[in-house]
């Protein structure tokens, strides 16, 4: 796994070590702390291990983490928006306004502020190569002029405050989305201590596929967001702008730039749920047979004041009056905005999130082979629609049959005592009325289908907020870590559970809870009717699985192989808890154009792959004679 939001880096599980710090050993605690200021380059480690900040001072690992504790705490999760245009100074915009000419005038601008088409009448006279003389007739002139509004919405779960993705490698005009999948992608293969290049070779190259995409695209400037607010900034789109904006582009860059992938590539885009989504490809594809090894993921940017407006448009975020009206307040603090997500609490919005999240999928077989870590896995992910709707964004019925679903497959495989005590759910917990109604009431007659009495229920979106298409993948790489870590993050935000929440089954509670878990619920309640259950079962579960397939001696003979898969994880972890990032974007090498493969009627050898793809085909249908 790997990735980044608001709570720091996937692998290694700092992210999520992040969202249980008071509950860590306290050595723990220091090396998350340290990590994070490496991360927000708030220090540099030195290679006596002793770290060093912007002023040239020089400390020990005890009191760098005691010394950058609360700038860490105060630049990460959710917190007010760090940028500009969500302060004082406003987000800009254009007013459009009506006017009468009485006389012609004349005014000087540049041809890219020049409005295409010219208005009927309205002349031009070259000066130089870039500025122009406009004249305007008289007559109705209607014209936009600039403006600054006060943000409504100024809290979400930004990437840890100092941290720049793209500033770890070539990225030449990339869209933030992009080069967080970049940063992702890399971080996961780096956290799986495999070497692709090795992996990839023992494979026929149509046995590895990419699943990953997001649920808005590119919004910001450098991709369709630029693009389409062009003509009223008066910019110049670009080459890149119209292609870097797709939502699959995620899977395109992984396979051009990360992995050089030729097999199954592509991306399905579900709202919340589209993390699950993508990772329902790759978990059926391994099933069938159809790939032995599958990246999946999501990468979502959506913290754009054009994106946040038109949630708040909906009355779905979490905006300053509403919260200010929620406690009685004149004014908001920054303490204020760190508590805006409160899932099944009183609340009035969620709040919008960045992140990027990817994991590695393998056959069991393949992962016994190659001696990989296993982290847990995945048997299933479901997935039903609404049916008939009010609206497109209300709630439906689709979550209840998923989650249904999910409970009689764990019950199936672990058996009922396992699936009561040891199992626990992951919220899509976005924080709104609705969800806190709706979602509690799935869980509760779930629970009461099954015999569940006191179901434990995580909503770590408290913590990081809502990365739209992403958070499912935020709240898989949190599952993965309580299995490692033995707890399940609270709901900080949770001072009393509302009265309107289906509660008599579920265990709510603030601080983190010990808990052994067989297996997790990955839940996405999604907008439109898109919704989809994850069952996710711990790595002790799966090993004991491995077992009963394949026997003990290949389960021993894993352990062996996986020493050395360790070390190279743990490597990598050091490295990046140092500040050091090997991030992979390989633009421009091993490109093939066609001729220089070989083509048979049985296979197609590509150089640089260690295997030929196979062109055997598997016919259902028999032969006709």
């Amino acid at each position: 796994m790997g990735g980044i939001n608001a709570a720091g880096r996937t692998s290694g599980h700092q992210a999520y070590r992040r969202t249980i710090l008071d509950a860590l050993p306290q050595t723990t605690q220091i090396q998350t702390l340290t990590a994070l200021a490496a991360l927000m380059r708030l220090v540099t480690q030195r290679d006596d291990g002793r770290w060093e900040t912007a002023d040239g001072e020089v400390l020990d690992t005890a009191a760098a983490a005691d010394r950058f504790r609360q700038p860490v705490l105060e630049h990460t999760l959710i917190r007010r928006i760090e940028d500009d245009a969500f302060a004082g100074a406003g987000i800009p915009g254009n007013r459009p306004v009506t006017m009468n000419v009485s006389e012609p005038f004349t005014f000087t601008t540049s041809r890219r502020q020049l409005p295409q088409p010219l208005p009927a009448g309205w002349e031009t006279r070259e000066i130089d190569a870039k500025t122009v003389e406009v004249s305007v007739p008289t007559g109705t002139l209607e014209a936009l002029l600039p403006e600054r509004r006060q943000a409504s919405v100024r809290a979400a779960g930004q990437l840890p405050h100092g941290f720049s993705p793209e500033s770890f490698y070539r990225s030449v005009h990339h869209p933030r989305g992009l080069s967080m999948a970049i940063f992702g992608a890399s971080d996961c293969l780096g956290q799986s201590g495999l070497d692709w290049t090795a992996l990839r070779d023992r494979l026929d190259p149509d046995a590895i596929a990419v699943y990953a995409g997001n649920s808005i695209g590119q919004l910001d400037d450098a991709g369709w967001g630029g693009m389409l607010k062009s003509y009223v900034t008066g910019s110049r789109v670009t080459s890149k702008q119209m292609p870097l904006g797709y939502g699959q582009m995620p899977a395109d860059f992984l396979n051009a730039y990360v992995l050089g992938s030729v097999g199954a590539t592509g991306a399905i885009q579900g709202a919340c749920a589209t993390f699950l989504y993508n990772l329902r490809l790759g978990v059926e594809d391994i099933r069938h047979g159809r790939r032995r090894a599958v990246m999946v993921g999501t990468s979502d940017a959506p913290v754009t004041p054009e994106i946040i407006e038109g949630f708040r448009a909906m009355s779905a975020l979490a905006d300053d009056q509403s919260l200010m009206a929620l406690d009685a307040l004149e004014l908001l603090t920054d303490a204020d905005y760190q508590r805006a997500c409160r899932p099944f609490a009183r609340n009035c919005g969620f709040t919008i999130a960045e992140a990027s999240q990817f994991v590695l999928l393998m056959d069991d077989s393949l992962a016994l082979e190659t001696g990989a870590q296993i982290l847990g896995s995945v048997p299933e992910v479901h997935v039903n629609a609404d049916g008939w709707k009010r609206s497109i964004s209300a709630p439906g019925i689709g979550n209840y049959i998923t989650l249904g679903k999910s409970v009689a497959l764990a019950r199936s495989i672990l058996g009922d005592e396992s699936v009561r005590q040891r199992s626990y759910l992951h919220a899509h917990g976005t924080s709104t009325p609705k969800n806190r109604t709706t979602e509690s009431h799935i869980f509760d007659q779930v629970a009461r289908a099954n015999g569940i009495e006191n179901w434990p229920v995580a909503a770590i979106k408290a913590f990081i907020g809502h990365s739209q298409g992403s958070a499912a993948g935020d709240q898989m790489a949190s599952a993965l870590g309580t299995f490692a870590h033995g707890w399940i993050p609270g709901i900080p935000t949770l001072d009393a559970v509302a009265d309107d929440v289906h509660a008599e089954r579920l265990r709510f509670f603030q601080d983190p809870l010990a808990f052994e878990a067989d297996a997790s619920f990955v839940n996405a309640k999604g907008f439109g009717g898109n919704n989809a259950t994850g069952l996710v079962l711990s790595p002790a579960v799966t090993e004991r699985l491995l077992v009963k397939r394949h026997g003990q001696r290949a389960v021993d003979d894993w352990r062996r192989r996986r020493e050395q898969t360790l070390a190279a994880a743990a490597a990598h972890e050091t490295a990046a808890d140092a500040g050091r990032f090997d991030v992979i974007y390989r633009f421009g090498e091993g490109v093939l154009d066609g001729p220089e493969l070989e083509v048979s009627a049985d296979a197609v050898s590509i150089p640089g792959y260690g295997r030929p793809v196979s062109l055997k085909a598997d016919n259902p249908f028999g032969t006709l004679d």
